[in-house]
């Protein structure tokens, strides 16, 4: 009896670890950087994988599992992948190829169920070529500009979409999805930064795919951002609840981020306020990190109050102060970041606001209003915004004309390229707003 009870047992056991797991779906984001694949699984599996050449390709063996017809291929314009096909192996086994348009890197991994998608087989499709070029570069020493510079720059503000591929964000109560509104609410404020004199913007996300939270400022930081908004659309259980807020790094975060800095700077070649820490002891490093925080965290504030003003002209304020919290995308040391909440996509009022487009331009709209209120007060020297024109009324002298802007006469001159003191009635010369005198 006992010996009948026991290979009962194995038997059964056998039978639920063979239990076949089938492939129900198959999803592709492609990214400017990356291509995503994810399997949706009915259950978890063993894999093993590898690559072969001529030509390049990714095989992927998964134990007792079978796939239907594979519906999703990857577009034309996918970097990486060509195609994805799929085949019986020793009877029970399942090998699926992804053919390759170049040579690859890959990680591969499975996630465990989630209020939106059960068991999933994702694999990760990158080119470790461009990221080991930008990490090898020379860095080049910055110097001190002690002329009029040659050319003077646009303000470069990075938009950040929140979420996106796999990752859809918070779903509104007729199903609108986070990830697709605040996208075109990004693209939108793009469009009517792009048409402002002397600014410039840069969308980290482009489509729908997901970019890994530290990625998108590493994005901003190679663009030489000095602005970075992370766009978002809030829930709530009470889908009474409404209004835009913005948010800053608290104190805690930008603690938490500077004790990591700290940690791994002789490993990183990140750069901190345009200074390198790998090269520094401990407290010289811990100094000029404290120092490069602070000056962030007080335009990031600043910034935030511009928006919020802004915003008060589209509707409700949930927040009427900055708030702050320990969002991973407001973490950048040395550049001014903030997210923005833009309404309740759980509240249905604001779902439907956020699904019209209309609405969409107005937010984008005074959003913008608040950008070009807080850069007008606080634009980095060197651009096009940081200068205003004067125009000389009878009796000016170039002495006079610096004393009112509180700036040294030898700036004026060479910003003006002036060379001497003597200046005619009706002449328009430019006054670099940040500027102090000498």
């Amino acid at each position: 009896m006992r010996f009948l009870l026991i290979n009962c047992l194995i038997f059964i056991s056998s039978s639920v670890l063979a239990k076949t797991v089938t492939v129900d779906n198959v999803r592709i984001w492609a990214a400017p950087e990356s291509t995503r694949v994810v399997f949706d699984i009915s259950g978890p599996v063993k894999h093993k994988q590898f690559t072969l050449t001529g030509p390049n390709r990714t095989v992927i063996d998964i134990k007792n599992s079978r796939i239907g017809k594979i519906n999703n291929q990857p577009k034309s314009q996918d970097k990486y992948l060509k195609g994805i096909r799929s085949a019986t192996r020793d009877k029970n086994d399942l090998r699926i190829v992804l053919d390759l348009k170049k040579p690859i890197k890959y990680k591969i991994f499975q996630l465990q169920p989630n209020k939106r998608y059960g068991y999933r087989l994702v694999i990760d499709l990158f080119d470790t070529e461009i990221r080991q070029a930008k990490k090898e570069e020379p860095r080049k020493k910055i110097k001190k500009e002690t002329q009029r510079p040659a050319k003077l720059r646009d303000v470069i503000i990075a938009i950040d979409a929140g979420h996106g591929g796999e990752d859809p964000g918070a779903r509104g109560p007729s199903g609108i999805y986070e990830k697709d509104v605040v996208l075109k609410l990004a693209k939108n404020l793009a469009k009517g930064i792009n048409k402002e004199r002397g600014m410039r913007a840069i969308l980290i996300r482009e489509s729908d795919y997901y970019i890994k939270l530290r990625n998108r400022i590493e994005k901003a930081r190679e663009h030489k951002a000095d602005l970075f908004i992370s766009i978002h659309a809030d829930a709530f259980r009470d889908p009474r609840v409404s209004g835009s807020s913005v948010y800053v790094l608290s104190k805690k975060g930008a603690s938490s981020e500077a004790a990591k800095w700290l940690a791994e700077k002789e490993n990183s070649s990140d750069l901190v306020g345009g200074v390198s820490l790998e090269d520094k002891d401990d407290l010289v490093a811990s100094v000029l990190l404290d120092l490069s925080q602070t000056a962030s965290l007080e335009a990031s504030i600043d910034a935030a109050t511009h928006v919020i003003k802004g915003l008060r002209k589209v509707g409700k304020v949930h927040k009427r102060n900055v708030q702050s919290a320990q969002f991973a995308v407001l973490k950048s040391p040395d550049i001014p970041s903030i997210l923005i909440e833009t309404a309740f996509i759980s509240n249905p009022s604001e779902e439907k606001k956020l699904a019209d487009s209309n609405y969409r331009k107005k937010m984008s709209n005074a959003i913008l209003y608040g950008l070009k209120g807080y850069f007008r007060d606080f634009a980095p020297e060197g651009t096009l915004i940081s200068l205003r024109k004067h125009i000389i009324k009878r009796g000016e002298t170039l002495s006079t004309i610096a004393q009112r802007y509180q700036i040294s006469a030898n700036k004026l001159r060479e910003y003006n390229s002036l060379k001497g003191d003597l200046v005619r009635t009706g002449q328009t010369i430019v006054i670099p707003r940040n500027s102090s005198g000498t």
